[in-house]
């Protein structure tokens, strides 16, 4: 790992540090690069896929989740 990019990484604000991340993993999956699902990882969603189903309206926007997480790491 390039020590000195993490350095500078370290160094941005949480909001920055999480849009670094987020524009890294958007490049990782452009490339097709992401990591194959675990069995775990397959029949995980299979159950929320399936719970989905049975409630639509269920849902909550990942804006708000997003909100949520980052005012937790606020706090």
């Amino acid at each position: 790992m390039n020590t000195q990019l993490l350095q500078q990484a370290s160094v941005l604000g949480i909001d920055e540090q999480i849009e670094l991340v987020e524009a890294i993993w958007d490049g990782i999956v452009s490339r097709g690069a992401a990591p194959p699902l675990t069995d775990a990882q397959k029949t995980e969603l299979d159950h929320r896929l399936a719970d989905h189903l049975v409630n639509p309206n269920d849902v909550v926007s990942w804006s708000e989740v997003k909100a949520a997480a980052l005012a937790k790491i606020r706090q």
